[in-house]
């Protein structure tokens, strides 16, 4: 559904951006990046089935460097997650580094920001929910959320 107003978004308390993603380095080597691919799309599968793990949502951005923007409850959770045996972040992690290492064939990256309650803004104009307006609420960016500053506690 797309909202054709200016809306912006709300979590409640804190949580967490994750930035995850993988760049393909060599693109003629499928064999290599590929699984990668697929280990992430296993592990959202994952997460989605069992929201209890902290994770709220995810976008992803497709191109040489291949980017996740996903949004989790708290840190503590997040970590949690990425140690779990019994998930498929480890296996998935240790699959990584037997079969590419430090080969250069792919890379992965991985960037945590811990965002405190009200220390963010959001606005969304002709958008479906998206971002974090899909992991948290989205209300209407009028009166004490139509512009950034006042969204941001700066007014």
């Amino acid at each position: 559904m797309i909202h054709r107003e200016r809306m912006t978004a709300t979590v409640e308390g804190d949580f967490v951006v994750f930035l995850i993603g993988m760049r393909i380095n060599q693109v003629w080597k499928i064999h290599k990046w590929l699984p990668v691919i697929f280990a992430m799309l296993r592990m959202l599968k994952e997460l989605y089935a069992h929201p209890e793990m902290g994770f709220l949502s995810h976008e992803i951005g497709f191109g040489r460097t291949l980017t996740l923007i996903q949004y989790w409850r708290s840190t503590d959770q997040l970590l949690a997650y990425a140690k779990n045996r019994d998930a498929e972040h480890l296996p998935a992690w240790k699959d990584f580094y037997k079969k590419i290492g430090t080969g250069g064939t792919v890379g992965i990256w991985h960037e945590t920001y811990s965002i405190n309650a009200g220390s963010y803004e959001t606005v969304y104009v002709n958008m479906p929910p998206f971002g974090l307006g899909k992991a948290g609420t989205l209300q209407k960016a009028t009166g004490r959320h139509e512009s950034a500053s006042s969204r941001l506690g700066k007014d």
